[in-house]
């Protein structure tokens, strides 16, 4: 029998493989508006990601990418409009018609489905790099400790970090922190993963190290949605690139279509920009 622990097997058979879906759809998005006071984030926003596809979001800052990734997973609630994840609402229920928002156990249990990977670390600094990872699997899903450790150090080790899980938080640059946050992610088996610009706060050189573990990620077909300011990188990963700017998606598509033909002029303006 094949060891699932080999040191060449990928990201997703380490974790079992990819969990199985009801739908084709993993996110639907529809019609969904929020509002901080009297600043609209997100307008009549509505988006589909397909099983197995990646899609990056562009777009200038402020445009409301990242708030429409903490709406996903319910960080952020939403004024109206609804969200599904493998075709269940994060964050509400519906009694008779009524919409209300969901009692926090459910709210915690749907988000066990989604694995999000923040711009700053977010590791627990008082726990070294294998218990962060244990964490989730232990508290969460309830798996032995002795599971929780060995997946913990299998996944480590296919990101290039075996010998780092003694390691605290602070002991680990930032390149290393970031990937042990997007294995912490994966130890809870999600259907999806969200990267909130997961390199932006990485010194130049250490960018690859990150990129190279969502890379493999991608080609082994992990559901993902990722906002980005490396053009380069969403060029060459995503299946679609959306464009959002003032609250609202400006156009999306395949990237060889949106980086070479973009269609709105706003992208046309912020490509040149930023290229």
């Amino acid at each position: 029998m094949s060891n699932p622990f080999r040191p060449q097997a990928s990201l997703l058979d380490v974790v079992g493989g990819a969990p199985e879906l009801a739908s084709d759809f993993v996110v639907e998005i529809e019609n969904v508006d929020k509002m901080f006071g009297d600043f609209c984030a997100l307008k009549s926003i509505n988006l589909n990601v397909k099983k197995q596809e990646v899609v990056c979001i562009i777009g200038p800052s402020g445009s409301g990418k990242s708030t429409l990734l903490r709406c996903i997973n319910h960080l952020e609630s939403v004024d109206s409009g609804s969200i599904r994840v493998n075709g269940s609402s994060v964050g509400y229920r519906n009694r008779e018609g009524k919409i209300s928002e969901d009692k926090d156990a459910n709210i915690a249990l749907r988000r066990r489905e989604i694995g999000m990977v923040f711009q700053r670390f977010n590791l627990f600094p008082h726990m070294t790099a294998i218990e962060n990872v244990m964490v989730g699997p232990l508290r969460v899903k309830e798996v032995s400790k002795d599971e929780a450790k060995e997946l913990a150090v299998a996944l480590l080790a296919r990101v290039g970090l075996a010998d780092k899980g003694s390691n605290y938080p602070a002991q680990l640059s930032g390149g290393q922190q970031q990937r042990v946050a997007i294995v912490r992610a994966l130890a809870m088996k999600p259907s999806l993963m969200l990267f909130d610009e997961a390199t932006s706060a990485l010194d130049p050189e250490m960018v690859n190290e990150v990129l190279d573990v969502i890379r493999e990620l991608a080609r082994e077909g992990m559901t993902m949605i990722i906002v980005s300011h490396e053009m380069a990188f969403a060029r060459e990963v995503a299946d679609r690139v959306v464009m959002m700017d003032q609250a609202v998606v400006v156009e999306e598509g395949p990237p060889s279509q949106l980086f070479t033909n973009p269609a709105s002029e706003r992208t046309k303006s912020f490509l040149a920009k930023i290229l």
